[in-house]
């Protein structure tokens, strides 16, 4: 897909992240059976009925915009279907609904942005097409980039949350917000340690059946973008404010040198033996 596409890419990922749509399908609750969790299934769109009003609120957390305009969910303002005055090619607005469950509305799930409302939200960024030489299947492969991202980040927060299984069932995410600015002091430490930093980060707010637990994923760059439109490398871990947040990094930390340690001495072990 060449450069153009990926720094585009890179540009719309620090711009939208998924945007709300009103509850048109009820969720069953999911239920966790391992460690490594079952994300629900990804629905189809489906229409809203038309007595019933569709309410869309915004993308990802974007600066210099009036508080009154800002949705708290998401800290972003309305999203726009409208193309802009100088767009050189029209743009679909069908939204595709992600398989993340929002928390304030039972059975409804997070929607992703239309490339309409991805383009006009880079705009806002202060991206200007011209300088990229971008076309239709560009905005299609950074949507589908986009929307990867997120249901990535969605099976790793369920992988943490599957510690808690019996205490919760059905996490939902509640809001979220990002910064790319403001790196975290695990990436500040992988950086000093000579590692590239992150090219983004957000902060989803997670509701563990009445708790509310916050995840702080950073965005490394993945390189090339494969066929499964997978882009960047996720590091999803529970943020440290909270004691039970650090107890679960803890754990996962202890298997993960334990197993990491048995690993090797078979592999040892095999190699002599050969």
């Amino acid at each position: 897909m060449g450069n153009t596409l990926t720094s585009a890419s890179v540009a719309a990922t620090e711009v939208i992240s998924p945007v709300l749509q009103e509850p048109h399908v009820k969720s069953k609750p999911h239920v966790h059976k391992t460690f490594e969790g079952e994300p629900p299934p990804e629905c189809p769109m489906h229409k809203p009925k038309p007595e019933q009003s569709t309410k869309i609120v915004s993308e990802c957390p974007i600066a210099n915009v009036a508080d009154g305009d800002i949705n708290p969910l998401n800290m972003m303002p309305a999203g726009n279907q409208q193309p802009a005055p100088d767009q050189p090619f029209p743009l679909p607005t069908e939204r595709q609904v992600s398989s993340i469950p929002k928390a304030s509305d039972e059975g409804s799930f997070w929607v992703y942005p239309s490339q309409q409302m991805f383009w006009n939200a880079m705009l806002r960024k202060g991206w200007r097409w011209k300088n990229d030489d971008l076309a239709p299947k560009d905005m299609d492969d950074i949507i589908k980039i986009h929307n990867a991202n997120n249901e990535q980040a969605w099976q790793e927060v369920l992988k943490w949350e599957a510690l808690h299984a019996r205490e919760c069932g059905n996490p939902r995410l509640r809001s979220f917000g990002g910064n790319a600015t403001k790196y975290s002091p695990r990436a500040r430490i992988r950086h000093w340690m000579g590692y590239e930093l992150p090219f983004d980060r957000h902060d989803w707010i997670v509701d563990r059946c009445g708790k509310d637990v916050r995840y702080v994923i950073d965005y490394y760059d993945g390189g090339d973008v494969d066929e499964k439109y997978t882009f960047a490398l996720l590091d999803v871990r529970p943020a440290m404010d909270s004691l039970d947040n650090i107890w679960d990094r803890m754990k996962v930390a202890w298997w993960r040198w334990r197993y990491s340690r048995e690993d090797s001495n078979q592999q040892t072990t095999a190699t002599q033996s050969g």
